[in-house]
């Protein structure tokens, strides 16, 4: 999910202009970027004294009622669906051990201060029809399984999460919290939910003449629940957020520079459920830190497809998923060796141990915003439509969330 809110970040910085050069383009779209004024630099020097000035509190954790989850398909569906006709799709995506489970589109609104907030839309499966339903929730996420969805009720956020039973569309259960959330996130095995909390909303642009961009501001990340849905409890856990590129010059010359480029800090699970991780822009891409948010060390073994919560390791441990950019690459992980290039943009996750769910491109890629999901053989020679290309910018763009089936 973090890959795909950065991709929207990183667009809002460059919607002004279709490069010309797709490939570079996306090699490049890891460039930071830079601030037009120095009133915003000062500002955000300013500000960015106080994210250091942390302390951690123990957690405190709450019971609530304990609910019995939905059985998980067993064994999970591998068939392929495809829904080439509808933009946003009103059929469901699947291949393989991977189904698109939710989509959102973003819009942005002014707000006072010539700020302008952004707005997420979810759209959710809905077994019932196959199809996906719009919903009224700031934040939804699916759990392994594809039988319940976690959701933030609230405006942008909120201080309630609720798990809704996908098949009935009934509420199994409701978590009261002190704190504002702006995100979820299943743990792999579907039983806790990682909310980000938020001292304030985090997705703002601000005005820079006659265009808007990334507001420069530390990030309002406060810390963060972990919900345990079986046990029916809530811990909540301070976490300090990582510098902003703005923020960032304010701190001595000394400290490592471990940054992200926005206010959006949402944490993430490791593979095992045993570890979360913080986004950065720097290599590696995420900081580890234990259930309790002590820092930890990167878990061994584990391959992230950049940005993102999905393993670049195939199934059966052979094969990993390159970085993005035209073509792209699968390697040999015991030779180093090229396995196979593919004609797409971006690999976004496995669907069986030959077969990868990418964004293509349409006709020749002479536009990479002109775009659409495949599954796509590791050698490339064989390519599945999934979803219909369309116009990654445009009115009512939507973004895919795979979730395994």
């Amino acid at each position: 999910m973090t890959r795909l809110l950065r991709d929207t970040f990183e667009e809002w910085a460059g919607e002004a202009e279709v490069p010309a050069d797709l490939a570079d383009r996306a090699l490049r779209r890891r460039a930071p970027w830079v601030p037009l004024g120095a009133a915003l630099l000062v500002g955000a020097m300013i500000a960015a004294v106080a994210v250091f000035v942390t302390g951690r509190a123990d957690p405190v954790v709450v019971p609530a009622d304990g609910v019995q989850l939905p059985v998980r398909p067993s064994p999970a569906p591998t068939d392929v669906h495809t829904d080439t006709e509808n933009v946003p799709p009103a059929k469901l995506i699947a291949a393989g051990t991977m189904a698109v489970s939710a989509y959102y589109q973003y819009s942005a609104e002014p707000i006072e201060n010539g700020l302008r907030r952004i707005r997420y839309t979810w759209s959710l499966y809905d077994p019932r029809t196959g199809g996906y339903e719009r919903t009224p929730y700031a934040w939804v996420d699916v759990a392994p399984g594809l039988q319940v969805a976690a959701v933030v009720e609230g405006d942008v956020m909120g201080k309630r999460v609720g798990v809704l039973d996908m098949n009935t569309r009934q509420m199994l259960a409701w978590y009261e919290l002190e704190h504002d959330v702006a995100s979820v996130a299943w743990s792999p095995d579907g039983t806790r939910i990682l909310a980000t909390a938020y001292s304030e909303y985090p997705d703002l642009q601000e005005s820079q003449g006659e265009e808007f961009g990334p507001r420069m501001a530390p990030s309002p990340r406060t810390g963060y629940y972990v919900i345990d849905v079986p046990a029916g409890t809530t811990a909540y856990h301070e976490l300090a957020p990582l510098p902003t590129m703005g923020s960032s010059l304010a701190l001595p010359r000394t400290t490592e520079r471990r940054l992200e480029g926005n206010m959006r800090q949402d944490l993430g699970w490791s593979l095992d459920g045993t570890l979360i991780w913080s986004p950065t822009i720097n290599r590696p891409d995420r900081v580890w830190y234990t259930i309790d948010g002590e820092e930890a060390e990167a878990p061994a073994g584990q391959h992230y497809v950049g940005h993102s919560r999905h393993s670049a390791l195939s199934p059966d441990g052979r094969l990993l998923l390159g970085e993005d950019g035209l073509p792209t690459k699968i390697t040999d992980i015991a030779t180093g060796e090229v396995a196979g290039r593919q004609r797409v943009l971006q690999l976004h996750a496995w669907a069986g141990d030959d077969e990868v769910i990418a964004l293509g491109c349409a006709g020749k890629c002479g536009n990479e915003f002109k775009n659409g999901l495949v599954l796509v053989s590791v050698d490339g020679s064989r390519v599945t439509q999934l979803a219909a290309n369309s116009n990654s910018q445009a009115d009512g763009a939507w973004r895919a969330v795979l979730t395994p089936r």
